[in-house]
């Protein structure tokens, strides 16, 4: 009876402390949303989300410090592993998706995990964002260590699925991060730091696929593709690593080979089919005047920094 009474009294308090959140708040000027035109709500909308890039740019310190992160896991050959839920699981999937097809990456390489499993995907599985041990159970079958960071996505910083996942990573000593809209929040506290994003109350109340989300999937795009020009796999500002797999894929490929090296179409062409149309195996093979052997050779040293493996390359 009193341990029943212990829970509806903590209950309560986290409802009463969820309310206080300002991702939780009404938008003062949205109060009468149902009452405006087609037009007006675009224009609200579209004037909260012009604030997102500042609430981003706020957190642009952590959010290096992130990408630092990453880069050294990954360049140990560990991963990224991003959890969440709702909202916040489907943009954690969705880059880590698009990572293997700009980067080249294995699909273990940037991973998630999300409450309710895949099938959370494309229907709601609400239920799930409260159990804490299919958090942990799910994150052990991931075998957090070392090498490997843990990127717990949130808006709230509440969500109990969440917590739970970035407290069983950190006990395994994983590198861990909050993403969060709120401030001294549960997961920030879980995590070994936090990018909060204030983007403050939405206009649809309690919406964080809004903003919210807006604002993470800005961040998850900053800290992968940072990431990933950390490591080289990127030559100034062209995917160099993209994986060869349709027409459209090769001429992009192509393109990339003459802008990267000022190589005309039908070299680049020949040194894609050369290379066994790796992108940046070519690269490396124009760049430095050298063969495939050579380029591959020069890419292994350097550990697929493609910049790196050109100077490797031309002084062999």
């Amino acid at each position: 009876m009193k341990d029943k009474k212990e829970k509806k009294v903590k209950k309560e308090k986290n409802l009463q402390n969820l309310r206080r959140l300002r991702t939780e708040q009404s938008h003062p000027d949205a109060t009468d949303l149902d009452r405006k035109s087609a037009l007006e709500i675009a224009t609200l909308i579209n004037a909260e989300d012009a604030t997102v890039a500042r609430a981003v740019n706020r957190a642009l310190p952590q959010i290096a410090r992130a990408i630092d992160l990453v880069a050294a896991a990954l360049r140990k050959n560990g991963h990224l592993i991003y959890v969440g839920a709702g909202t916040s699981g489907r943009i954690a999937a969705l880059d880590a998706a698009e990572c293997p097809p700009t980067f080249n990456v294995s699909p273990r390489t940037v991973q998630f995990l999300i409450a309710g499993g895949p099938k959370a995907l494309a229907t709601a599985h609400e239920a799930s964002e409260d159990d804490t041990q299919l958090a942990q159970a799910e994150m052990a079958k991931r075998k957090p260590g070392k090498n490997d960071v843990v990127l717990g996505i949130a808006s709230s910083g509440r969500t109990p699925f969440t917590v739970a996942a970035i407290e069983y990573a950190r006990s395994h000593v994983a590198k861990t991060i909050a993403l969060t809209c709120n401030r001294n929040s549960p997961l920030e506290r879980a995590a070994h730091f936090a990018i909060v994003t204030e983007v403050g109350p939405e206009v649809l109340t309690g919406s964080s696929r809004m903003k919210a989300g807006t604002a993470h999937k800005m961040v998850l795009n900053m800290i992968s593709t940072g990431a990933m020009t950390r490591l080289g796999y990127v030559y100034g500002n062209l995917m160099v690593n993209l994986s060869v797999k349709n027409e459209k894929l090769k001429q992009r490929a192509i393109s990339i080979l003459e802008q990267a090296t000022g190589a005309d179409h039908v070299t680049a062409t020949h040194a894609l089919e050369a290379s066994g149309n790796r992108t940046p195996v070519a690269l490396v093979m124009l760049a430095a005047k050298v063969n495939r052997a050579q380029a591959a050779a020069a890419l292994k040293r350097s550990g697929g920094h493609v910049r790196n493996a050109i100077a490797i390359a031309r002084s062999i």
